[in-house]
């Protein structure tokens, strides 16, 4: 479930549904856990739960015995056997249950930390599966988005068998969400309010004002980059069927050597500068694959791309990087490429493409491989990739510096 902070998400989940269970289902052996990125908040659901199911109100509807030697703020059971239980997302051990609830496992400030992301998918795919007890057995994950690879971008991206329930703060219909079970967001209109008695415009604006495009698109809207794009939108880049004749071309390589599905990608992109000055993004290709298959994709492309096209690849600190495109370079032979220390971090090095992308001094040459680069730059820089806007961003580096002169065919040089 994706929906926006301050919609009951929480309540709903972790303190009314158990008791929900327990009581009016006569589901009371059901065991649950209840886990949240810090060991608190889950804390703070199960203790309403607890109250909630003790109060006057529910007793007098469902009577439910609470056990006098385990009735604890982390844990407590009934008297048929069910439990609830909090802890902490990233220390799942022990316990299993019917029912896990997983209530935002990460932090905002989470989500800027590459490694918390991490930690948390291994969490997720290596940990919490076996927290449950049997194939009867729910786990509900319930979170705002915060970005591409948080819990529920690794749920979408793999396609693991989850129902989805996202609920936009403002309505798009484009997005609409229809559910396994039948439930279809009952909006209309685009831009409409998801609870406007306890999010009414104005509070959304300030919200949207405060929290800037990329969060508000996230926390608010369920989709971890702007629509449109966030340093790059969509509509800047105009589709064209065809190069125009007599540019300067340079393709512009981001590298990585793994198989891994969830490792950065190698990706080459082909930019021309046009003898209006306006640039031509011509192709883009990528591979996840060994070092042997990046090699072969570079010589390919330098073979079909032609000896006019210059080439540029990042040489990585150290003389282990020094010596990776030593090696390319020879492999290169015949071609002008070069190699060269990046500067700067990803953002910095995208700036200058993004201001003339916004500029409208950016065509696209038609191709299969426009969608899988849009989106690219459409979610850059909270996207998950950002290979093929480095290697653009090389590409572009280089097609604005004065011209070098021609170096002797496959040697090695620094600039």
């Amino acid at each position: 479930m994706n929906v926006p902070p301050g919609t009951m998400k929480s309540l709903l989940t972790g303190v009314i549904w158990p008791a929900w269970e327990w009581g009016p289902k006569g589901l009371s052996q059901n065991r649950f856990l209840g886990t949240a990125h810090k060991q608190e908040l889950a804390v703070r659901d199960a203790m309403k739960c607890r109250r909630l199911i003790q109060s006057a109100w529910f007793q007098e509807r469902w009577p439910l015995a609470l056990t006098t030697d385990q009735n604890a703020k982390t844990k407590f059971e009934n008297d048929k056997t069910g439990f609830r239980e909090a802890m902490a997302f990233t220390s799942m051990t022990g316990s299993r249950g019917d029912r896990v609830i997983l209530d935002d496992p990460l932090s905002a400030d989470d989500a800027n930390s590459q490694a918390e992301l991490r930690s948390a998918e291994l969490t997720f795919t290596e940990a919490l599966p076996t927290r449950v007890n049997n194939d009867r057995s729910a786990i509900v994950v319930i979170m705002q988005r915060l970005h591409e690879r948080d819990t529920s971008g690794v749920i979408l991206d793999r396609r693991l068998d989850y129902a989805h329930l996202c609920l936009p703060m403002r309505f798009e219909a484009d997005r609409r969400c229809t559910t396994s079970i039948g439930f279809t967001d009952p909006r209309q209109k685009d831009g409409e309010l998801l609870f406007p008695d306890r999010f009414p415009e104005d509070e959304v604006v300030t919200l949207e004002r405060t929290m800037g495009s990329y969060a508000a698109a996230g926390q608010l809207q369920q989709r971890p980059a702007p629509r449109g794009g966030g340093m790059f939108k969509k509509e800047w880049f105009q589709i064209i069927g065809a190069a125009p004749a007599n540019c300067r071309w340079v393709r512009a390589w981001d590298l990585a050597a793994t198989k891994d599905v969830d490792a950065a990608w190698t990706a080459g992109v082909l930019i021309g500068r046009a003898p209006d000055g306006r640039f031509v993004i011509a192709d883009a290709r990528r591979i996840q694959g060994s070092a042997a298959d990046v090699e072969r994709l570079l010589v390919n492309t330098a073979t079909q791309d032609g000896r006019n096209v210059k080439g540029s690849i990042p040489q990585d600190p150290g003389q282990a990087g020094k010596a990776q495109v030593q090696y390319l370079i020879k492999q290169l032979a015949g071609f002008d490429y070069r190699a060269s220390p990046e500067s700067g971090d990803k953002e910095t090095r995208a700036q200058p493409l993004a201001a003339q992308a916004e500029a409208g001094n950016i065509l696209l040459v038609e191709g299969d491989w426009n969608k899988d680069f849009l989106d690219e730059l459409a979610s850059f820089p909270m996207g998950k990739w950002k290979d093929q806007v480095d290697a653009a961003s090389r590409a572009f580096a280089e097609l604005v510096k004065p011209e070098r002169k021609k170096p002797l065919t496959g040697t090695y040089g620094h600039r």
